[in-house]
């Protein structure tokens, strides 16, 4: 929906744009420049402007003729500059209340596009161009249209994305020319410090070739300003994330030696110096890393080759065990293979045996009917019948009874562990039955009713004669206050003791560290000065009566015979009351103060 009112210089040009030929279009264009200048920028009389040539497609118009040929347009690629620094100024801050996805999907994606490929024409003209005020002209545009450029992302930040990942853009990075190269680099910090994460945004391929140029042309050339200009741009890469340095360290291993050995004096030490601070505390840390890796790989190597010793050293078991397994498998073959041959063999016995038998039958029947005589062959033929039929039924009753008693077997045993565990249960029954006649204690017979009744007017009766006698409440109080009073010196009594059974513990402890030291002292020949350190005591008293008690047994021993008849050599000579009390609460176990 087009706004109610609009600017009439919009509404004469977007006119003359429709009626006039292609050629005429791209100078009618530029008088968008004049109306945009028109208005306070920031306004909303400027905001009204843009959305009026948007509705009325003079902004689709300066897109479409950016892709057109100048040469035969008035003003030449001056005008081709100009329309686009229009269309940049017409785009940033226009906000479209309508369909704003195709604004922001279609048609400013493909402004960056139609911008980079006018630079792109631009600089394939500025290096064919002989003279050099063409050549100067060439060079102003680019700049124009570089300008545009920026200007136009910093209004829409997403346009990053696309500037970086254009395949002009690389391109024109990658020119020899210093100027372009320069004004590119210059667009790419411009990218940069508007976004700083964009190089991590775009595609991995993209990335890599862009920090490649830049790499290249601080090897291949020795020009200060292209220098300059990529040291800054590797700088605002390495401050954008910490992920991009160590792109660089690992990507380009001698960088930090080319930036020091070529670039150090050209007069921007401060950004170079910067830039080998980052490079270098990333190689520590790739360092760092390296040597945590190695030392990962050599123990991971170590147990590899722990695990592998071990499954070696296991293998003969193994191998073992496998011919085992496979002998006794071979042995079980070998077996069932026996086993089968044994079982023809039988079978062709037991076949051999029953033609035999049939053969020896009919013998005997053809000799018989050859002896007995033709009147009794009857009589002979239904005795031999009985005898078959007899014979038959004698293996059939013999094979029906075993088959009876296999089944009836299992309900047998059954029958016999029911009869066990009756015997069992009755033999109890008996015993507790014996028991109970021979104890003395006979439960209580039964109450009757009017036992019971009788018993309660009893009882009633001598709760009547024998009242229970009531206590006031100063007697209850004083009661519990003793109560208290006595749980109280009660109290205080188990503490006490307590820690009286504490301290006879702790003494008990320290009597049995010392013997057990004592116990196992070693010789003076063989003590050392740590082991005279664990009988030494740091209490003062302990210390002071040590002494004490060393010289006086020295002094005893230098008396003669009949001075040690008496106890004269045990009085305590020598040490201070102040010594001997000092630290008396404290208690030394194992050579340590507690």
């Amino acid at each position: 929906m087009k706004p109610v009112q609009v600017d009439s210089r919009v509404l004469s040009l977007a006119a003359q744009v429709t009626e006039s030929p292609d050629l005429d279009v791209p100078v009618l264009l530029l008088k968008i420049k004049d109306i945009l200048t028109s208005a306070p920028p920031g306004s909303k009389e400027s905001q009204k402007i843009k959305q009026d040539l948007y509705y009325y497609d003079l902004v689709q118009y300066c897109l479409l003729v950016l892709k057109q040929d100048y040469t035969r347009v008035l003003g030449g690629w001056v005008t081709a500059a100009q329309i686009a620094e229009i269309l940049s100024l017409s785009c940033v801050g226009l906000e479209v209340r309508e369909e704003p996805e195709e604004f922001c999907n279609k048609l400013l994606p493909s402004a960056v596009d139609n911008l980079l490929f006018l630079d792109r024409r631009l600089q394939l003209r500025c290096s064919r161009s002989i003279k050099d005020e063409d050549r100067r002209e060439f060079l102003h545009c680019f700049r124009t249209v570089t300008d545009a450029i920026c200007w136009l992302c910093g209004g829409h930040v997403q346009l990053t994305n696309n500037v970086l990942q254009n395949g002009h853009f690389l391109q024109l990075l990658m020119t020899d020319d210093v100027e372009i190269s320069t004004g590119m680099m210059s667009v790419l910090q411009n990218i940069l410090r508007i976004n700083r994460g964009v190089l991590l945004q775009v595609a991995e391929k993209t990335m890599h070739g862009i920090l490649d140029e830049l790499v290249y042309k601080l090897s291949s050339t020795i020009n200060p300003v292209i220098g300059s200009t990529a040291i800054k741009l590797l700088l605002l890469v390495a401050e954008s994330d910490a992920r991009l340095v160590t792109t660089l360290t690992t990507r380009y291993k001698g960088l930090s030696t080319l930036l020091s050995k070529q670039w150090t004096g050209k007069g921007f030490d401060r950004n170079l110096d910067q830039l080998l601070d980052l490079l270098g505390l990333e190689n520590c840390r790739a360092d760092e890393t390296q040597r945590l890796h190695r030392a990962v790989c050599i123990i991971q190597a170590a147990w590899r080759g722990f695990q592998t010793r071990k499954r070696l050293k296991q293998l003969p078991k193994a191998v073992t065990t496998l011919q085992k397994n496979f002998r006794a498998k071979r042995e079980q073959e070998l077996q069932s293979l026996r086993k089968q041959k044994e079982e023809e063999s039988l079978r062709q016995q037991l076949q051999l045996q029953r033609q035999r038998a049939m053969r020896l039958f009919h013998e005997r029947q053809l000799t018989l009917l050859e002896i007995v005589h033709a009147g009794q062959v009857d009589k002979h033929m239904h005795e031999m019948e009985e005898k078959s039929a007899l014979t038959i039924q004698r293996h059939w009753r013999a094979f029906r009874t075993r088959r009876n008693f296999l089944q009836q077997k299992q309900s047998l045993k059954e029958y016999k562990m029911a009869v066990v565990i009756q015997k069992a249960v009755l033999k109890f029954l008996e015993k507790q039955k014996k028991r109970k006649a021979y104890s003395l204690w006979k439960p209580p017979k039964a109450l009757s009713d009017e036992q019971r009744l009788s018993l309660q007017e009893k009882v009633k009766d001598y709760i009547k004669l024998h009242p229970a006698s009531e206590m006031s409440e100063e007697m209850s109080k004083e009661l519990h206050q003793q109560a208290q009073a006595k749980l109280a010196q009660y109290l205080m009594k188990r503490s006490l003791d307590r820690k009286a059974q504490q301290h006879r513990e702790a003494l008990l402890a320290q009597v049995h560290t010392h013997v057990d030291q004592l116990m196992s002292a070693p010789s003076l020949a063989e003590a050392t000065v740590e082991d005279l350190n664990v009988y030494m005591s740091r209490s003062v008293p302990v210390v002071a009566k040590a002494k004490q008690s060393h010289y006086t047994m020295l002094k005893y021993t230098q008396w003669p015979w009949w001075k040690k008849l008496g106890e004269e050599f045990l009085d305590d000579e020598g040490v201070s009351e102040d010594l001997l009390c000092a630290e008396v609460g404290t208690l030394f176990i194992g050579g340590t103060k507690s």
